[in-house]
Protein backbone atom coordinates (compact mmCIF):
# COMPACT_ATOMS: atom_id res chain seq x y z
CA UNK A 1 0.00 0.00 0.00
CA UNK A 2 1.06 3.11 -0.90
CA UNK A 3 -1.26 5.42 1.27
CA UNK A 4 -2.88 4.10 4.50
CA UNK A 5 -6.23 2.64 4.52
CA UNK A 6 -9.13 5.30 5.53
CA UNK A 7 -10.32 4.71 8.86
CA UNK A 8 -13.59 1.92 8.88
CA UNK A 9 -16.68 2.75 10.33
CA UNK A 10 -16.46 5.67 12.54
CA UNK A 11 -19.29 6.20 15.38
CA UNK A 12 -21.98 8.46 14.84
CA UNK A 13 -20.17 10.92 17.20
CA UNK A 14 -16.87 10.63 14.74
CA UNK A 15 -19.07 11.35 11.65
CA UNK A 16 -20.97 14.27 12.95
CA UNK A 17 -17.32 15.70 13.78
CA UNK A 18 -16.06 14.94 10.33
CA UNK A 19 -18.97 16.63 8.51
CA UNK A 20 -18.85 19.61 10.53
CA UNK A 21 -14.92 20.04 10.24
CA UNK A 22 -15.69 19.59 5.84
CA UNK A 23 -18.41 22.04 6.36
CA UNK A 24 -16.23 24.32 7.46
CA UNK A 25 -13.30 23.59 5.43
CA UNK A 26 -16.09 24.00 2.19
CA UNK A 27 -16.77 27.44 3.64
CA UNK A 28 -13.46 28.65 4.14
CA UNK A 29 -11.70 27.61 1.00
CA UNK A 30 -15.41 29.36 -0.46
CA UNK A 31 -14.60 32.76 1.66
CA UNK A 32 -10.52 32.62 0.46
CA UNK A 33 -11.29 32.19 -3.31
CA UNK A 34 -13.99 35.26 -3.29
CA UNK A 35 -11.94 37.29 -0.93
CA UNK A 36 -7.87 36.25 -1.07
CA UNK A 37 -6.87 34.60 1.82
CA UNK A 38 -5.08 37.29 4.11
CA UNK A 39 -8.37 38.82 3.90
CA UNK A 40 -10.45 36.20 5.44
CA UNK A 41 -10.80 36.57 9.13
CA UNK A 42 -11.92 33.32 11.83
CA UNK A 43 -14.79 35.38 13.04
CA UNK A 44 -15.77 35.58 9.25
CA UNK A 45 -15.43 31.91 8.64
CA UNK A 46 -17.50 30.88 11.69
CA UNK A 47 -20.38 33.43 10.48
CA UNK A 48 -20.24 31.74 7.17
CA UNK A 49 -20.21 28.03 7.99
CA UNK A 50 -22.82 28.82 11.12
CA UNK A 51 -20.65 27.87 14.13
CA UNK A 52 -19.88 29.61 17.25
CA UNK A 53 -16.50 30.79 17.51
CA UNK A 54 -15.31 28.63 20.03
CA UNK A 55 -16.76 25.23 17.97
CA UNK A 56 -14.45 26.70 15.53
CA UNK A 57 -11.53 27.43 17.30
CA UNK A 58 -11.93 23.45 18.72
CA UNK A 59 -11.42 22.33 15.78
CA UNK A 60 -9.01 24.55 13.66
CA UNK A 61 -7.29 27.17 16.25
CA UNK A 62 -5.92 29.13 12.96
CA UNK A 63 -6.76 29.34 9.74
CA UNK A 64 -3.47 27.79 8.72
CA UNK A 65 -4.69 24.87 10.24
CA UNK A 66 -7.83 24.83 7.93
CA UNK A 67 -5.62 24.77 5.03
CA UNK A 68 -3.67 22.01 6.23
CA UNK A 69 -7.18 19.86 6.78
CA UNK A 70 -7.89 20.50 3.23
CA UNK A 71 -4.33 19.83 1.78
CA UNK A 72 -4.97 16.34 3.68
CA UNK A 73 -8.21 15.83 2.62
CA UNK A 74 -7.62 16.33 -0.60
CA UNK A 75 -4.27 13.57 -0.83
CA UNK A 76 -6.90 11.83 0.69
CA UNK A 77 -9.35 11.47 -1.85
CA UNK A 78 -6.55 11.27 -4.80
CA UNK A 79 -4.99 8.42 -2.88
CA UNK A 80 -7.04 5.31 -4.38
CA UNK A 81 -6.37 6.57 -8.06
CA UNK A 82 -2.73 7.73 -7.37
CA UNK A 83 -2.01 4.21 -5.76
CA UNK A 84 -3.34 2.61 -9.18
CA UNK A 85 -1.36 4.80 -11.18
CA UNK A 86 2.04 4.19 -9.83
CA UNK A 87 1.28 0.71 -9.68
CA UNK A 88 1.50 0.03 -12.94
CA UNK A 89 4.96 1.20 -13.09
CA UNK A 90 7.91 -0.82 -13.59
CA UNK A 91 10.49 0.47 -10.96
CA UNK A 92 10.01 1.69 -7.33
CA UNK A 93 12.33 5.05 -8.72
CA UNK A 94 9.95 5.25 -11.70
CA UNK A 95 6.95 5.57 -9.17
CA UNK A 96 9.06 8.17 -6.68
CA UNK A 97 9.64 10.13 -10.35
CA UNK A 98 5.42 10.03 -10.86
CA UNK A 99 4.66 10.80 -7.74
CA UNK A 100 6.59 14.08 -7.17
CA UNK A 101 5.34 15.08 -10.70
CA UNK A 102 1.80 14.89 -9.20
CA UNK A 103 2.68 16.40 -6.07
CA UNK A 104 3.96 18.98 -8.21
CA UNK A 105 1.14 19.52 -10.52
CA UNK A 106 -1.33 19.81 -7.18
CA UNK A 107 1.34 22.41 -5.67
CA UNK A 108 1.08 25.08 -8.70
CA UNK A 109 -2.84 24.80 -8.33
CA UNK A 110 -2.71 25.41 -4.88
CA UNK A 111 0.36 27.97 -4.51
CA UNK A 112 -1.66 30.92 -2.91
CA UNK A 113 -1.81 28.65 0.19
CA UNK A 114 1.72 27.07 0.50
CA UNK A 115 3.09 29.20 2.07
CA UNK A 116 0.55 29.59 5.24
CA UNK A 117 0.30 26.01 4.85
CA UNK A 118 4.32 25.05 5.06
CA UNK A 119 4.67 27.95 7.65
CA UNK A 120 2.05 25.97 10.08
CA UNK A 121 3.71 22.80 9.34
CA UNK A 122 7.25 23.91 10.25
CA UNK A 123 6.22 25.52 13.06
CA UNK A 124 4.93 22.71 15.07
CA UNK A 125 6.79 21.53 17.86
CA UNK A 126 8.70 18.66 16.81
CA UNK A 127 7.35 15.63 19.32
CA UNK A 128 8.85 12.35 19.21
CA UNK A 129 7.51 9.54 17.15
CA UNK A 130 4.97 12.06 15.75
CA UNK A 131 4.23 11.52 11.71
CA UNK A 132 5.11 14.87 10.37
CA UNK A 133 2.73 14.28 7.20
CA UNK A 134 1.16 10.88 4.97
CA UNK A 135 3.59 11.96 2.67
CA UNK A 136 6.61 10.67 4.53
CA UNK A 137 4.93 7.33 5.03
CA UNK A 138 4.29 7.10 1.04
CA UNK A 139 8.36 7.89 0.50
CA UNK A 140 9.22 5.02 3.50
CA UNK A 141 7.12 2.47 1.30
CA UNK A 142 8.24 3.33 -2.13
CA UNK A 143 12.35 3.36 -0.72
CA UNK A 144 12.04 0.40 1.06
CA UNK A 145 10.39 -1.28 -2.30
CA UNK A 146 13.31 0.34 -3.84
CA UNK A 147 16.03 -1.40 -1.57
CA UNK A 148 14.05 -4.60 -1.90
CA UNK A 149 14.60 -4.50 -5.63
CA UNK A 150 18.35 -3.16 -5.37
CA UNK A 151 17.57 -0.14 -6.82
CA UNK A 152 18.41 1.52 -3.61
CA UNK A 153 21.30 0.95 -1.31
CA UNK A 154 19.88 -0.95 1.93
CA UNK A 155 23.11 0.63 4.07
CA UNK A 156 20.32 2.81 6.21
CA UNK A 157 16.90 2.39 6.95
CA UNK A 158 13.60 3.12 4.73
CA UNK A 159 12.18 5.54 7.65
CA UNK A 160 15.17 7.44 7.76
CA UNK A 161 15.92 7.86 4.31
CA UNK A 162 12.09 9.24 4.09
CA UNK A 163 12.64 11.48 6.36
CA UNK A 164 15.59 13.03 4.36
CA UNK A 165 13.38 12.91 1.18
CA UNK A 166 10.85 14.39 3.18
CA UNK A 167 12.97 17.51 3.84
CA UNK A 168 14.56 17.91 0.53
CA UNK A 169 11.36 18.06 -0.62
CA UNK A 170 10.58 20.68 1.69
CA UNK A 171 13.31 22.34 0.65
CA UNK A 172 12.42 22.49 -3.07
CA UNK A 173 8.89 23.67 -2.46
CA UNK A 174 9.96 26.90 -0.17
CA UNK A 175 13.23 27.43 -2.88
CA UNK A 176 10.08 27.54 -5.73
CA UNK A 177 8.23 29.82 -4.02
CA UNK A 178 10.94 32.20 -3.32
CA UNK A 179 11.59 31.96 -6.81
CA UNK A 180 7.91 33.23 -7.70
CA UNK A 181 6.09 30.26 -7.36
CA UNK A 182 5.08 30.43 -11.24
CA UNK A 183 2.57 27.42 -12.22
CA UNK A 184 4.30 27.01 -15.90
CA UNK A 185 5.66 22.92 -14.58
CA UNK A 186 8.98 24.29 -13.11
CA UNK A 187 8.09 23.02 -9.65
CA UNK A 188 8.45 19.52 -11.36
CA UNK A 189 11.83 20.23 -12.34
CA UNK A 190 12.81 21.09 -9.52
CA UNK A 191 11.21 18.02 -7.75
CA UNK A 192 13.33 15.86 -9.95
CA UNK A 193 16.62 18.06 -9.67
CA UNK A 194 16.09 17.14 -6.33
CA UNK A 195 15.16 13.72 -6.26
CA UNK A 196 18.24 13.40 -8.69
CA UNK A 197 20.15 14.76 -5.81
CA UNK A 198 19.21 11.94 -3.68
CA UNK A 199 19.42 9.33 -5.60
CA UNK A 200 23.03 10.20 -6.66
CA UNK A 201 24.26 12.17 -4.27
CA UNK A 202 26.58 15.52 -4.43
CA UNK A 203 29.49 14.11 -6.07
CA UNK A 204 27.58 11.70 -8.15
CA UNK A 205 25.78 14.79 -9.24
CA UNK A 206 28.85 16.57 -10.09
CA UNK A 207 30.20 14.05 -12.65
Amino acid sequence: MFFPPPATDPSRRDRKRQETAARIVAVAFALFETRGYEAVTMEQIAAAADVAKATLYAYFPVKEAIVRQRFHDDLAAAAPAVQAELAQLPTAIARLRRLLELAAAYNERQRAYLRPYLQFRLSRPLVPGRERSGFERVFATLIADAQARGEIAAALPAAQLAHYLQFLHLGALVRWLDAGGEADGRLAGEFAAMLDLFLRGVAGAAR
